[in-house]
C-alpha cells in the first residue's frame, strides 16, 4: 500500500489563491532544482532558491508551532494507543493522526493562509512570489519524503518525541505492574488463594550423601550415546568430551575423582 501523501492538503490550500502564474512558475522553479536547500526547524522552513537570472533569495513559510501544553495532550493521545506508538517508532505517523489533532482543536497543515507567514528577500512585493511557491513544491515533497518533517514545524522533532512516547509508554506498563504487585492484593484475593501465586515454594531439601562405596561417573551420558563421528587432530571428541565431563561434574559436586589411575 504506498504511503499517504501528507502534503496535499498543503498544496491544495496554497493553489486555492488562484495565482496560476505565481504557482507554475514555482512548479518550475522546484522541477528544475533552482530551490537549493531546504531546512526545517520549529515554526520556520527557510529555503534557497536561484531564480533565472542566477541571484540566489532566502524564501521563509512560518506556522505557529503547537505549545507544549498541546504536545504534552498529544503525545498522551499518541502513547496511549500501542499502534500509534508502534507506527511512530517505526517512522511512520498515523493514519488518523489529522483526527487525534482535531479532537483538540488542532490541525497539522494550515488551513489557510492566514495561518502562515511568507517572506522572500527578493525585490518583488508579491506574496506567495514564485520563490516561495517553488519552496512550498520541494517542502510538499520533504514532508511526504519524511512526514516527521510536518511534527518539526509543528515544535516536536522526531528523537524528542519517541522519546516522549517510550516514556509514556514505559510509565503506563510500571502502573499496570504496581497494580498487581502483591502489596497491592486484597485480603480477599489472598484468602482465596490467589495471593500464594506470588509467594514462594518450600525449599529443595539438600541431596542425599553419597552412598559410601558408590561410584559417581559424570560422563555415564556419553554411554548412552551413539559414538560421535568426530575428531579433533588425532583425538576422538568423545574421550574429550569424557574427560570435560569428568573435570565439571567433580568439581562441581566436590566428589573425588574416580577416574583409572586417579
Amino acid at each position: 500500500m504506498p504511503e499517504r501523501s501528507w502534503s496535499h492538503q498543503f498544496i491544495v490550500m496554497l493553489e486555492s489563491l488562484r495565482m496560476g502564474t505565481t504557482f507554475s512558475q514555482g512548479r518550475r522553479y522546484a522541477r528544475s532544482g533552482q530551490v537549493r536547500s531546504v531546512t526545517i526547524s520549529t515554526s520556520i522552513v527557510t529555503a534557497l532558491v536561484v531564480d533565472d537570472d542566477g541571484e540566489t533569495y532566502r524564501a521563509r513559510i512560518g506556522v505557529k508551532a503547537f505549545t507544549a501544553a498541546d504536545w504534552a495532550r498529544i503525545e498522551r493521545a499518541l502513547a496511549g494507543e500501542a499502534i500509534h506508538a508502534a507506527k511512530l517508532l517505526a517512522g511512520h505517523l498515523p493514519d488518523d493522526l489529522d483526527t487525534i489533532l482535531a479532537g483538540f482543536g488542532l490541525s497539522l497543515f494550515p488551513q489557510s493562509l492566514s495561518e502562515i507567514v511568507l517572506d522572500c528577500s527578493c525585490p518583488g512585493w508579491q506574496k506567495p512570489c514564485r520563490h516561495l511557491t517553488a519552496a512550498c513544491y520541494v517542502l510538499a515533497e520533504e514532508f511526504d519524503a519524511d512526514p516527521f518533517g510536518i511534527l518539526a514545524w509543528r515544535g516536536r522533532g522526531r528523537d524528542e518525541l519517541l522519546e516522549s512516547l517510550r516514556a509514556h509508554r514505559v510509565s503506563a506498563l510500571g502502573h499496570i505492574a504496581g497494580s498487581t504487585h502483591p502489596a497491592s492484593l486484597s485480603e480477599e484475593h489472598k484468602s482465596t488463594g490467589f495471593g500464594t501465586f506470588w509467594q514462594s515454594g518450600p525449599r529443595l531439601s539438600a541431596p542425599d550423601p553419597a552412598v559410601p562405596g558408590s561410584v559417581h561417573r559424570g560422563d555415564a551420558i556419553l554411554e548412552q550415546l551413539d559414538p560421535l563421528p568426530l575428531t579433533a587432530g588425532r583425538f576422538d571428541v568423545t574421550d574429550l568430551l569424557r574427560g570435560a565431563y569428568h573435570t565439571f561434574t567433580d568439581s562441581n559436586l566436590g566428589l573425588p575423582d574416580h577416574r583409572a589411575g586417579r
